[in-house]
């Protein structure tokens, strides 16, 4: 049992869970409010730069990530803040809101589908709720208690990865292959993407959500943040994937991320991104 700091009541974890996923829900609809006025309309981009090159922000990513803001620190003033655009705000207890206002910025300023508003709760040791919202087709995907679910008005459906344990038969997703800068990099791209069916580029979160709607099997990519992965995490764990470091770790925190929706083929990969990236450092 847990103590609701909100109204002082005793509520199971799972029920608590539930809570915060509504609050998810709902704060993701609130800045796709904040987000929609936005899309395809005449907009002011600057670029933030960085190691990946062209880094665009908008006034939408901080008008949406204001209005997440604004609800966590009304409703759970206790709790930290990590967000994209606006930084990290420490709490007292242990739980953080992780906020990427727009994942695929890119591809909201260019009139794509491919972005969504991420929400995730992480409990000082895992994400334990991700809430994945894309306002302008009004579909969500939801992380809670040990499922996924992808939503549309009144429509809901639970989410399963599919088995592929070959990687001649699987599907590959990334959002760019020019991230993969490094000669490391380039080893583990070529592991996870070598002999593979289908490679398709530029979807940032979709990607992710793709492979736990069993539509992609691999997600491969490198120079993530936290709160671009956060969200994603519980939807692919829950639907019944792995999704990892290349080294098999934790990747709460970004970095290279390695998504597959069959355990035996994420197992496979890891063998041959260590042998690939061994061999390069060889040479």
């Amino acid at each position: 049992m847990n103590v609701d700091a909100s109204s002082g009541s005793r509520v199971s974890l799972t029920e608590r869970d539930e809570a915060f996923a509504r609050f998810a829900l709902a704060a993701a609809h609130d800045a796709g409010i904040a987000i929609l006025p936005h899309f395809r309309a005449p907009l002011d981009v600057e670029d933030k730069g960085g190691s990946r090159g062209y880094d665009p922000v908008t006034e939408a990513d901080r008008a949406a990530e204001a209005v997440i803001r604004t609800a966590v620190t009304e409703r759970f003033p206790d709790h930290g803040i990590d967000g994209e655009e606006h930084g990290r705000a420490a709490g007292a207890s242990p739980f953080t809101w992780v906020i990427d206002p727009i994942d695929g910025t890119r591809s909201f300023i260019l009139g794509q589908l491919h972005w969504a508003t991420l929400i995730a709760l992480h409990d000082g040791e895992r994400p334990i709720v991700g809430v994945t919202h894309q306002p302008f087709v009004d579909e969500t995907f939801v992380a809670v208690n040990g499922r996924s679910e992808w939503r549309r008005g009144e429509a809901l459906r639970r989410l399963h990865t599919r088995r592929c344990a070959r990687i001649d038969d699987a599907t590959v997703a990334t959002t760019d292959p020019r991230h993969f800068r490094t000669a490391r990099q380039a080893s583990a791209y070529t592991a996870a993407t070598e002999g593979a069916r289908l490679i398709r580029y530029g979807g940032d979160c979709y990607c992710y959500t793709q492979l736990a709607m069993g539509l992609v099997d691999i997600v491969i990519e490198t120079g993530l943040q936290a709160y671009d992965i956060q969200a994603l995490i519980p939807l692919i764990v829950n639907a019944g994937g792995v999704i990892t470091n290349w080294k098999g770790d934790a990747c709460d925190r970004g970095g290279d991320v390695l998504a597959c929706g069959d355990a035996s083929l994420h197992q496979t990969l890891l063998r041959r991104i260590e042998a690939m990236t061994a061999a390069r450092d060889d040479e």
